[in-house]
């Protein structure tokens, strides 16, 4: 059984229909057209899904679209439209090899920089994103330099 829900997406309110057990990243891929949330192991283990419920990151892909009903999703195009400082910063370190972890990466780092954390915890927090071709150092390097030029602020 289909049904409507809504949430509010990068700060607008949006409808999908869908089955309620279907997953958020699918709804936001094939019925919205937020096609930068990537599906990478489908089990949550990956990171390639991560996107922001709440002002926490989770992985979409195994999170069901009921879920989300009346929450918050921001999503890496929603931070990549604030123009978040950590996206300048991963293209001066050339951080971004692949670039398919990149946007789920992108999207718990930044959610974690903003809420205060400090490069170490950010570091912990990014062991749920997997890299496979090996652009972490890049990513820390940026991740650090957004750091510190907040706690300079």
């Amino acid at each position: 059984m289909s049904g409507k829900i809504t949430f509010t997406l990068n700060g607008t309110l949006v409808s999908a229909s869908a089955k309620p057990t279907t997953p958020l990243l699918f709804a936001l891929r094939n019925t919205l057209d937020h096609k930068g949330t990537r599906l990478g192991c489908g089990e949550g283990h990956c990171g390639a899904c991560t996107v922001v419920l709440d002002g926490f990151p989770v992985t979409s892909c195994n999170l069901p679209l009921s879920a989300v009903e009346g929450k918050n999703i921001a999503t890496v195009e929603g931070i990549l439209d604030a123009g978040h400082p950590l996206i300048a910063a991963l293209l001066t370190h050339q951080a971004g090899q692949c670039g398919y972890c990149l946007p789920g990466i992108l999207t718990r780092a930044a959610t974690m920089i903003d809420a205060g954390d400090t490069v170490d915890t950010i570091r912990d927090g990014l062991d749920a994103n997997l890299c496979r071709c090996g652009a972490q150092g890049r990513i820390l390097a940026a991740i650090t330099d957004v750091v510190a030029q907040r706690d300079t602020q």
